[in-house]
C-alpha cells in the first residue's frame, strides 16, 4: 500500500515534520514513527494507513503505487495538479 520511503517523501514535499503529519492524520506521534521506522511496505492498523493516505490526499499529494503509470515508474510520491491549471506556472 505505502513504503515508509514515500512517507518521508511525502513529509518532505509538505514540508511538515512527524507530528504535524500525526495531528493532520489523527494519529500519534509513536504510530508515524513506527510507520516511518519499517523497512519496504509499512504493516500497521488498516485504519491507520486509511487516516495517513487521507491526510496525503487532502493535502493535495498523490501516492504512486507499484506498476501505476508513471513516466519514472515504481512507488513514489507527486503533487496533484487541479483541474484546470497550467501545470508549468
Amino acid at each position: 500500500m505505502i513504503t515508509a520511503s514515500q512517507i518521508r517523501a511525502a513529509r518532505a514535499l509538505l514540508g511538515i515534520d512527524q507530528r504535524q503529519l500525526a495531528e493532520a492524520a489523527g494519529l500519534s506521534l509513536p504510530t508515524i514513527q513506527r510507520m516511518e521506522a519499517s523497512q519496504g511496505q509499512v504493516r500497521g492498523n488498516v485504519d491507520s494507513l486509511v487516516k495517513l493516505v487521507d491526510a496525503f490526499e487532502r493535502a493535495g499529494l498523490e501516492l504512486i503505487g507499484e506498476g501505476a503509470v508513471s513516466p519514472g515508474g515504481g512507488r513514489g510520491v507527486r503533487l496533484k495538479v487541479a483541474p484546470g491549471t497550467d501545470e508549468t506556472s
